[in-house]
This record gives C-alpha cells, structure tokens and sequence, in this order.
C-alpha cells in the first residue's frame, strides 16, 4: 500500500511536469518556475527536495519581477492538492522565501492560498487529523508572519515619506513604535509555540525537519524581542506613563513566555529535534525587575516630564539632596520620606548613576548558550527587523 502511494503521488508530479512544459509563458506564469516549485513540493515522504527548493529562491533573488510567477505556482499548487505532504512541503518553501534576504518578500502581505481548514483526503481522519492540525498551525504562522512583514515595511515606508515629528516627540514616538513591534513578535511567538506535533505527526521525517526551521524562528524571535525591551527599558524615561505602562506588559509578556519557551523546548527535544537540544536556554525576567519598573511607572507625574536642560541648570548651582543619617557610620541613605529634611550644599553628591549603574533588564534579558562546541550562531533568519 505504501509502495503503491509512492508510485502515485510520483506519478502524479510528472504529470504536473509535464503540462508545465507545454503552457505559455505570460506575467503570472514561468514553466522554469513552475516545475522547480513542483520538485520542492513533491508526494515524496521521506525528504525535502533542497536543491529544487534553493533553485526557486534563487528566481527570486534573480529578479523581483519573478515573485508574481513563484506565489502564482506555489498558490495553483496549494489549491489544487489533499495531500498533507504536498501542503506541507509548499509552507515550508513559503517560510524559505520569507526568510529570504530580498526586499521583493515584504510585499508579499497574507499568503496567496488558504490552508486554515485544510484537510487530507488520502488517510482516515482518525489517522490524519494530527498531521492536518500540525499543517493548520503551520500555516496560521506563516499566514501572521508575511502580514507583519508587511505592515513593518508599509509603515517604514510611509515615515519616510512623513515629515520629521518635533524633537520632543520624536523620542516618545519611537518608543510607542518599538513597543507596537514587540506586541506582534509576541504574538508570532505564541503562534509558533501552537505547532506542536501530536501522535503520529511526532514521527513524519517531515515534520521534525520544519521543527528544526521552527525552533530556529522561536530564537530569532525571542532574541529580537529581548533587545527591543533592553532598549526600550533604557529610554523609559523620556516616554510618558501610558509608554511605560505598555512596556510592564510587554515585559510581562516576555516573562510568561520565557517560562513557556522552557517547557516548549523540553517537548521538542523529547519527540527528537535536533535544535531543541543545542539551541540556548531561556534566562527568564526575574521579578525584582518587574517590580522595579511597576515602581518606576508609579513615579511618573500625570504632566509632561521636566527638561533635562532646566534640571542642568539647577544643578550648576546647587544640589539639593534628602539625607538620613545612621549611627556608628556616616552612611547616606536616599530615601523618599516625608520625615527627611532638606539640605542645600555646594557639595556633589553621589548617586547611583555615578557609580556606573546598570539597567536591571540589561542582562537579564539575554539568553545563556548551551555549551557545545556544535553549537554554530544560527542565521538572522528575520531581516526586517
């Protein structure tokens, strides 16, 4: 019965071949491109074509006017088939070509085809629906993740074209920007931690090979989402409450999904793939961190925050300090107490900022590598960021 799909699904690939050689050329059409997208999307089980996957990418980075004809074969292709090896097969070139290094990709928006509902008519559905749902869960990041690569691009387009905004709001503005971004990665991440192979999905040499591809999305991400906030968490101050507020939950976000990435990664590496295990591990947001920016938001004033140049001039003049003194050691508490007296001095005192303090987030937000001397640095699979 297997030998007897095979032979099929082979069959039917060279029948596919061959109408491709005999219809036209056009705008919307390449017999070239059309048979290398039917060889990476082959009936074959057991591998993916990469050769013939690496020769479509490369029509695309030939010439940007080659899109319309890829998306056109890889659409034609996903419409007219009821097999999951086919499907699946066509998402993993689409994840190839969005990972691509050409701008011709951010104009790809929404995914030409539809595989929310897909399912395999050549198996029973007792026997098929996990491979079904690990297709659906697939396409449904894919889907997301060509929209966001649009809209970024879109949106970096049209500031471009924008006037410049004031300088006093052009910093509270990049900051709003940035924290938008951060929500979508976010939700890329929880779409990709929803692909999780169950029964007999767990065993197709298919699906552990777009595993390893998935694990690698999840640390591009992840990555990209932790300096993001180390960046924003750095420039907090000159952002506004509702800005920092944003920021909590995002940090929060991150926390939760640090915890989330752990037991993900323990899945992966339990039904065997490969990156799970040599990929890092998450160093999660300790909750000190958390409460220091909750502290931080709960400072910020209702009204626009004062300029630094006034505060400058101030301090040429003086320094007005609360101090509380200890016994036994003339140490120097700062602390927000309305029992403190104030003191005025010609004297500089030392805050912590002097002393060469550090963004609690700053380190905490970095993720620790397994140590392996297998371990190479994975490519930036996501360059619109």
């Amino acid at each position: 019965m297997r030998l007897w799909k095979r032979a099929s699904g082979a069959l039917k690939d060279q029948n596919s071949i061959w109408q491709a050689n005999l219809s036209r050329r056009t705008a919307l059409r390449n017999p070239d491109i059309e048979k290398a997208v039917i060889r990476a999307t082959s009936h074959h089980d057991s591998s993916f074509d990469r050769r013939s996957v690496d020769r479509v990418c490369e029509w695309l980075r030939l010439s940007p006017f080659n899109l319309k004809p890829i998306l056109w074969s890889i659409s034609n292709r996903m419409e007219n088939t009821r097999s999951w090896v086919v499907a699946l097969k066509g998402l993993h070139l689409m994840q190839t070509l969005t990972n691509c290094r050409t701008p011709a990709v951010k104009k790809i928006g929404r995914l030409p085809f539809d595989l929310s509902n897909f399912s395999d008519a050549h198996g029973r559905a007792a026997k098929t629906w996990p491979l079904n749902a690990f297709v659906r869960a697939y396409y449904a990041f894919l889907d997301q993740k060509s929209t966001v690569v649009f809209q970024h691009a879109a949106a970096t387009a049209a500031e471009k074209g924008a006037p410049p905004p004031p300088p006093s709001a052009a910093a509270e503005l990049l900051i709003v920007q940035e924290l938008v971004l951060l929500k979508k990665l976010q939700g890329l991440v929880d779409l990709l931690m929803q692909i999780r192979p169950q029964g007999r999905a767990a065993f197709a040499p298919l699906v552990i090979h777009v595993m390893d591809g998935i694990i690698i999305e999840i640390y591009d991400l992840y990555s990209r989402i932790c300096r993001g906030i180390a960046v924003v968490l750095m420039n907090i101050y000159s952002a506004g409450k509702s800005e920092a507020a944003m920021a909590l939950n995002v940090v929060k976000k991150a926390s939760q999904q640090g915890e989330d990435l752990s037991y993900y990664f323990e899945f992966c590496q339990e039904i065997g793939v490969v990156n799970a295990a040599d990929f890092p591990v998450i160093d999660r947001i300790p909750e000190e961190g958390i409460r220091e920016l909750e502290q931080i938001i709960n400072g910020f004033s209702d009204g626009p925050p004062a300029k630094e140049s006034k505060l400058e001039d101030e301090e040429e003049k003086s320094a007005i300090v609360a101090v509380e003194s200890t016994e036994g050691r003339g140490i120097n508490n700062n602390k927000y107490r309305d029992d403190l007296k104030t003191i005025i001095t010609d004297n500089w005192e030392k805050f912590d900022e002097d002393f060469g303090a550090k963004n609690p987030f700053a380190e905490t937000l970095l993720i620790d590598y397994v140590e392996s001397s297998k371990i190479q640095e994975p490519p930036d699979l996501i360059t619109f960021l």
